[in-house]
């Protein structure tokens, strides 16, 4: 009888080491991820405002142009 619980015991031991371990893991990647595109934001507002970027606005017809620009050949 105190085998069967001293075996329960071990392998909820070991299964509460897994979860543990992968839940770590899967918030040490959440971070990195969120890092990332937090850096990727940071770069493209940044970019947005040099002077020789442009916007361009998406056209009746679906095409992208610059503002001012209508389109025609």
């Amino acid at each position: 009888m105190t085998l069967i619980i001293l075996r329960i015991v071990v392998m909820a031991i070991i299964f509460g080491g897994i979860f543990f371990a992968v839940r770590r893991i899967w918030r040490d990647w959440q971070k990195q991820f969120k890092a990332e595109e937090t850096e990727i934001h940071q770069r493209d507002l940044a970019e947005r405002k040099r002077p020789d970027v442009i916007t361009l606005k998406r056209d009746k017809d679906g095409t992208f142009r610059p503002p001012g620009d209508d389109g025609k050949p």
